[in-house]
């Protein structure tokens, strides 16, 4: 049975302009820069570099302008894209734009590092090799399947599938292994392996036999699992060696590359530079923050656009085409009248609110300890200049800030709070910083349990649950107390 309800729901909805501030304010330096010269590019009304000309003549009445348009003598078509009228390329616009994403999409294209992939540095060596067509496909496809790592895993009897839909090739699981053998053969050492296992082997055979690496081999080949978990004690008694013996071996396999393709394969990976938003110096004792140049460019609207609104306003006859031409004019203007000011209101909501965040974080700045961190959440700052968490969390997760111990990612400076035994609240991040000190000045031979952390912790004042250790011990990576142990 279908029935009609009548809801009233109150609800805040954000302008457009609103969500492209709250999109400017969390690009970063590089980013935003990029965002401005797209801006330039796409509205012929903006220009960077100082204004020549600031007479207070040159500003044109957006009420008398907006009176025109609303004379009700004609209708005024506000729906036509004047763009296309004004380009003088023959081919139409909609024949070079897609339209499978919105205009409000962050433009998220990146350059990529110039070199020679990984699989193509192993495609050069395969030429040195003599072997017929058949192998030869085989052995690129084995190529195409060898992953940033090194590896190939996929299994055989999906690879000669695989090789009769795609490449025509009919072969047999035999041939297979034995061109997989080729391949494994290529540098780096370990490349092609299905498993870590095989990768370690792999490794070992190409080195000098010697006692070490002899032993090493036959712990990976017989007796992975016992190794990979450290059970020194199981393979001190199945092999009968000495504990000198298999610390030797262990070494040799600790100087393996477990990715073997890892240092290829950088050179593909996108370009990150960092570049700090912010830079916050000591000038006699006192903290002194500074806004990068490059997030406050000279922008001004263009002086020809306010003259061709001069000219409609002050013209006696004006005919449709005039008005529907002044119409695209005034747009493009209100458009950068708009992006300077949110570019105006970036830069002060981003130098207000890393201001409070190294006000509030004073004792740290001043020194560089860690340990001086105080408690902070997001709330605390948007309380303090009276913002939205949310925009907190913008200028936080991706600006960066220049300081005299490095520069930091802000959202670092960001941690919860405990009450230590003397009632006092400290940040967590104190906490981390104790525990993976403690961690490192351990006995590895008899690595400390999350218990006995905890316990370690009670005595310096820090009252902290089993589990909370282990969630700490997690997000500093660091393993369990069994795989830490070294014999």
């Amino acid at each position: 049975m279908l029935k009609q309800q009548l809801n009233f729901k109150l609800s805040q909805k954000l302008s457009p302009q609103q969500i492209q501030l709250m999109k400017l304010i969390q690009l970063p330096t590089q980013a935003f820069e990029q965002r401005i010269s797209q801006e330039i590019e796409e509205n012929p009304a903006l220009e960077s570099g100082k204004e020549e000309n600031n007479d207070p003549d040159d500003e044109f009445a957006n009420d008398d302008l907006e009176n025109d348009f609303e004379d009700g003598t004609e209708a005024i078509e506000t729906d036509i894209n004047i763009d296309d009228y004004l380009s003088d390329d023959e081919t139409p616009s909609y024949k070079l734009t897609a339209n499978n994403y919105s205009p409000d999409d962050e433009d998220k294209q990146i350059p990529y590092a110039s070199g020679t992939s990984f699989n193509e540095y192993l495609l050069k060596q395969l030429n040195t090799y003599r072997l017929n067509d058949e192998q030869k496909g085989i052995a690129k496809f084995l190529i195409g399947s060898v992953d940033e790592s090194g590896y190939i895993r996929r299994s055989i009897e999906d690879i000669v599938d695989d090789l009769a839909f795609t490449q025509n090739i009919f072969t047999s699981e035999e041939n297979i292994n034995q061109v997989l053998k080729l391949v494994q053969e290529l540098d780096p050492a370990g490349v092609g392996a299905k498993n870590l296992q095989e990768c370690l082997s792999l490794q070992l055979n190409r080195k000098q036999a010697t006692a070490p690496v002899s032993l090493a081999i036959r712990l990976i080949e017989e007796s992975f699992d016992h190794f990979s978990k450290k059970h020194y004690k199981i393979l001190l008694s199945k092999f009968d060696v000495s504990e000198e013996e298999l610390r030797d071996a262990i070494h040799e396999i600790e100087a393996l590359n477990p990715k073997p393709g890892g240092s290829y394969s950088s050179n593909a990976k996108i370009v990150e530079h960092v570049v700090p938003d912010f830079a916050i110096k000591i000038v006699d004792g006192i903290l002194e923050l500074t806004l990068n140049g490059r997030n406050a460019p000279e922008l001004h609207v263009s002086p020809d656009y306010s003259e061709m609104l001069k000219g409609y306003k002050v013209a006696k006859q004006k005919s449709k085409s005039q008005k529907d031409a002044v119409l695209f004019i005034k747009q493009k203007l209100d458009a950068a009248k708009w992006f300077i000011d949110a570019i105006k209101q970036r830069q002060q909501t981003l130098f207000i609110t890393m201001n409070a965040i190294m006000h509030h974080q004073m004792e740290y700045f001043l020194t560089g300890d860690d340990q001086k961190l105080k408690p902070m959440i997001l709330k605390n700052i948007a309380d303090e200049i009276h913002m939205d968490v949310s925009t907190i969390s913008r200028v936080a997760n991706s600006k960066y800030v220049d300081t005299p111990y490095g520069t930091k990612l802000i959202k670092e400076f960001f941690s919860e709070s405990m009450t230590n035994s003397q009632g006092e609240e400290v940040s967590t991040r104190e906490i981390k910083s104790i525990l993976e000190i403690i961690v490192s000045e351990e006995d590895k031979k008899k690595p400390l349990t999350d218990d006995k952390l905890a316990a370690i912790l009670k005595e310096k004042g820090y009252p902290i649950a089993r589990r909370t250790i282990a969630k700490y011990r997690e997000q500093l990576d660091l393993p369990v107390a069994r795989l830490r142990k070294e014999i």
